[in-house]
């Protein structure tokens, strides 16, 4: 979604009843989130349901209770969604990690295309349900970091929503859910709405842990002369690439002293102490979310334009403080 496109993200009709019918829990939710098999968990159960569910671009927030416990199997999610336990637990797994649970402080955070599965709704959960589309979330990364995103964008599975970020997002998507059911309310203005959907999205990617999260929470830096500003976005862009002083000062379009000057002026820093940095960062950020025997620090140096092992582990050590193989095997 665009700018212009999320500036005119309107409320979709709601949904709103109460049921006793396990059938319909299932049609809702199929219907406005993902296909499903649920099960009550317990012999003789009765449902006792409620449910509110509405969308605002690509977004979908929900609330629902049903009074009994419940199991539920989505298979693969073609979305990122979150779930927060208003009251009561959800008890969760994805694929084939030992299974998690979400409280009111504590929120379920699902990644695409995993088999997915709610162990048990407890049942005095009221949840808040929030799906964010797949390219709603990563094209808004893509237009914050102002680059290409070439590696999948992977969500930490919990998110802290007791305090801080995680507590002002939960905030938010309740804002959303209770706007849907007041068509009077500011939300429904198209300047608010559209505004509301990406602070909501945009909140996601600084609340919870992701490998480009540290990147976002940076303040941005001032304006600089175009020249740096063309080497610097062509490293960000680019940086495992063979660059030397001569070939940025062409991509910059100076000369090289020129562009080295420029550097230390707005950057303190050469233009090669810059791409070094970016790619230490970009190798960090691979080490800490890679899995430990899946790939080796040799190979996220090699791919990151570090040819000396040797060199890139003690660059790494000195700016983390910890070996790279010491980041690479506390990876979640």
């Amino acid at each position: 979604m665009t700018q212009s496109s999320a500036l005119r993200a309107r409320f979709a009709r709601p949904v709103l009843f109460r049921t006793t019918e396990l059938e319909q829990v299932r049609l809702t939710i199929e219907q406005n989130f993902y296909s499903l098999a649920v099960d009550p968990l317990k012999p003789s159960a009765t449902i006792d349901g409620s449910i509110a569910v509405t969308s605002l671009g690509g977004i979908t927030v929900g609330t629902f209770s049903f009074g009994t416990d419940l199991r539920m199997r989505f298979g693969e999610l073609p979305a990122y969604h979150v779930d927060v336990p208003l009251s009561g637990t959800l008890d969760w797994h994805q694929g084939r990690v030992e299974p998690l649970r979400a409280t009111a402080a504590r929120a379920a955070v699902f990644q695409p295309s995993r088999d997915t599965t709610l162990d048990r709704w407890s049942g005095d959960c009221r949840l808040l349900a929030v799906k964010i589309e797949r390219a709603t979330l990563e094209n808004q990364l893509e237009r914050l970091l102002d680059m290409p995103v070439r590696t999948p964008l992977q969500l930490a599975p919990g998110m802290d929503v007791s305090r801080g970020p995680g507590l002002t997002w939960l905030r938010l998507a309740m804002l959303l859910a209770g706007e849907a059911h007041t068509p009077e309310g500011l939300a429904h203005q198209e300047l608010v709405s559209g505004r509301l959907h990406d602070a909501l999205v945009t909140g996601l990617l600084l609340a919870t842990d992701h490998r480009y999260r540290e990147t976002l929470a940076r303040p941005v830096p001032p304006c600089r002369p175009a020249p740096v500003k063309r080497a610097v976005d062509a490293m960000e862009a680019h940086p495992e690439r063979p660059y030397t002083a001569t070939s940025l000062a062409a991509v910059a379009g100076v000369s090289v002293r020129r562009l080295q000057e420029g550097f230390r002026q707005h950057l303190e820093m050469s233009p090669l102490s810059y791409l070094r940095r970016v790619r230490l960062a970009r190798a960090h950020e691979e080490l800490r979310w890679s899995e430990p025997g899946r790939v080796t620090v040799a190979d996220v140096a090699y791919r990151w334009g570090f040819t000396h092992r040797g060199r890139f582990a003690a660059g790494y050590q000195r700016h983390y403080g910890v070996p790279p193989s010491t980041t690479l095997l506390r990876a979640p």
